[in-house]
């Protein structure tokens, strides 16, 4: 599934498959991974491409210093890269249906 920001062309999208997704983020696009936190439905939006979440940010009233840094593991070869992702609950969780 693909959707745009309101505000900005920043896309992300969701995938079925956690390795798609993961190269997607490696890719520097944005990957939307809904999950459940406690109860709460909760999503992380991923990248190694830090502009393009910070963009996505700005368009959507998070602030710049709740974007998280964490090294992932690359899929297709093992190795960590920087990337980063913000949490995203509540009124800033995207609708199944789009952004």
């Amino acid at each position: 599934m693909t959707a745009s920001a309101p505000r900005a062309a920043v896309p992300w999208r969701e995938f079925r498959s956690r390795r798609e997704g993961m190269i997607h983020a490696m890719d520097g696009g944005l990957w939307l991974h809904r999950h459940v936190w406690r109860g709460t439905p909760m999503a992380h939006l991923v990248s190694t491409d830090r502009s393009a979440l910070l963009a996505y940010g700005a368009a959507h009233g998070l602030p710049a210093a709740r974007l998280q840094y964490k090294p992932l593991k690359d899929p297709r070869t093992g190795e960590r890269r920087p990337a980063w992702h913000w949490d995203l609950v509540g009124r800033f969780l995207p609708s199944n249906g789009g952004a």
